[in-house]
């Protein structure tokens, strides 16, 4: 197998803020790694969404790709082994084997002629409606965000800040009949989350995800039993080792494929969290349409979805998912579906 990589530069319509620190983007540019692997003159691609909160970059990314190589082996159809053997080597770099494994899931697909979804054996029709994130900023520009996405069902809500009262009302004021999910990202301490979470209450709120740091799993607790919503979990909820911890502690869990380490882990995650009664959302990075193709794969099977990285940018240089009356499904063509804008 030839494994090939670039940076690319793509830019998000509006500044992006978060509360949690090392996720925000700065301006409006974005910078990715998209993977490349070629084998019998098949091209499979995947994306890197590095994320300083977890020590990585591009550079790390970088790093590790130069390494892979000897992992890689002659198989493309060995995604298992593969990635099994990436992730005893670079563990803290599941950005980059959530890549490999997208373009190793997108090879494969190719090869055989069909959707991943479709050799999952999954439904790609069947999916949820997406939120669609309104970011930290100022209550104009959140009132401007708000009607903009008047064409999807629910929005996202980025909160954490002091103002979080007044950026639900100016959510509410221009988007009264969506459903308003809720995404503190770390922004709470365990001591003030039920307050913060039970002043919010009244503008009728779906679901919280992440009111705290990870690792707080006695104050998690405390909190899903005490604010009456479910409590979704995201920067708790990295790896399948993740879920076990959180069963009887949380309502669900949030699955992003950077943080995971890629398709064949995220499934993992899924079987595991249904096993043990939790709810599943699947969740992204601002990504092009290569990374929102690959995690689209698995929308069927996901209680809440919030695959809206691509729509955040101005100039997504990628094609896949499909998005119809708020919902984004995997487009039906062989592997992830990736086309060129």
């Amino acid at each position: 197998m030839k494994l090939n990589w670039h940076r690319l530069t793509v830019h998000t319509k509006y500044p992006f803020t978060i509360a949690r620190p090392g996720a925000s983007v700065d301006g409006t540019a974005v910078h990715r790694i998209i993977v490349e692997i070629e084998h019998d003159g098949i091209v499979g691609r995947g994306e890197a969404a590095p994320t300083p909160f977890y020590n990585q970059s591009l550079d790390t990314v970088e790093a590790t790709l130069r390494q892979v190589g000897p992992l890689l082996g002659d198989d493309p159809f060995q995604i298992g082994p593969i990635v099994d053997r990436l992730l005893a080597r670079f563990d803290d770099q599941r950005a980059t084997v959530a890549a490999l494994d997208e373009a190793l899931h997108d090879w494969v697909g190719q090869k055989l002629g069909a959707p991943v979804w479709r050799l999952l054996g999954l439904n790609g029709t069947n999916c949820p409606p997406t939120s669609m994130t309104v970011g930290i900023a100022d209550l104009d520009l959140i009132a401007r965000k708000t009607r903009e996405a008047a064409g999807f069902h629910i929005i996202k809500v980025k909160v954490g800040t002091p103002n979080d009262e007044a950026i639900l009302a100016t959510v509410r004021q221009n988007a009264p009949g969506c459903k308003v999910r809720v995404d503190a990202n770390c922004g709470w301490s365990a001591d003030e989350a039920v307050d913060r979470i039970q002043a919010l209450r009244p503008f009728d709120l779906e679901l919280i995800e992440q009111p705290i740091a990870p690792h707080q799993y006695d104050a998690l607790r405390r909190i899903t039993q005490t604010v009456g919503l479910p409590v979704i979990t995201d920067e708790d909820s990295c790896r399948p080792a993740d879920v076990v911890k959180l069963a009887g502690i949380v309502t669900g869990i949030n699955i992003k494929l950077s943080k995971c380490g890629g398709i064949r882990q995220a499934w993992d995650m899924i079987r595991l969290a249904r096993n043990l009664g939790l709810q599943v959302m699947l969740g992204c990075m601002v990504e092009t349409s290569v990374g929102i193709s690959a995690i689209a794969q698995l929308a069927a099977v996901a209680d809440y979805v919030d695959l809206d990285g691509h729509l955040l940018l101005a100039d997504d240089p990628f094609t896949g998912p499909i998005l119809h009356d708020g919902v984004v499904s995997p487009p039906d063509r062989p592997g992830l579906g990736i086309g060129r804008a």
